[in-house]
């Protein structure tokens, strides 16, 4: 387990927090697509910086990239050796996501987000979670069987406990 892509179903799964954990038990640098993708202000950085700012990530011989951000997924699954999906209940995220917000409030951005993000939460983003959750959970299952498909034997875990989750983390 040396290229390591840790998605989850949603905002507030806790995929940063699981990436740094793991990061630390492995030795590995983390990388936060979050920090990629969000330029300054909140503003998207072009498709052509995201991409390329990944390729440089997998070029390494040890990484740990977390985010799901779909329309990337070929870049990190091409070279990943493990993927690792993280599956809460819904209540479960959004509380996370609300327990976030008020953490943060005041701060300048979260060290997983990009520079000049500060925290926010408004009605669009809950919405985006409530809407994409079933979406998400159904189809990350045949995502699993795409991701078989690109390059090498890919070990898929899943992880949809937080009694998994440290049990994973445990046996490391």
């Amino acid at each position: 387990m040396k290229r390591v892509m840790v998605l989850g179903v949603s905002s507030g799964v806790g995929k940063s927090t699981f990436a740094h954990q793991l990061g630390r038990k492995l030795g590995i640098d983390v990388y936060h697509l979050d920090r990629f993708y969000w330029e300054p202000g909140w503003n998207e950085a072009t498709i052509e910086d995201f991409r390329s700012r990944q390729e440089e990530v997998v070029g390494n011989d040890a990484w740990i990239i977390e985010g799901n951000y779909s329309n990337t997924y070929d870049i990190r699954a091409a070279a990943a050796d493990t993927i690792i999906y993280l599956e809460l209940p819904l209540l479960v995220c959004l509380f996370r996501v609300i327990k976030r917000r008020w953490e943060y409030r005041g701060e300048k951005s979260r060290p997983d987000m990009g520079k000049g993000c500060e925290e926010k939460l408004d009605w669009d983003f809950i919405k985006f979670i409530l809407t994409t959750y079933k979406k998400r959970k159904k189809k990350m299952q045949e995502r699993f069987r795409n991701f078989q498909k690109v390059g090498q034997e890919k070990r898929v875990i899943q992880l949809k406990s937080k009694q998994d989750i440290q049990r994973f983390l445990d046996d490391l």
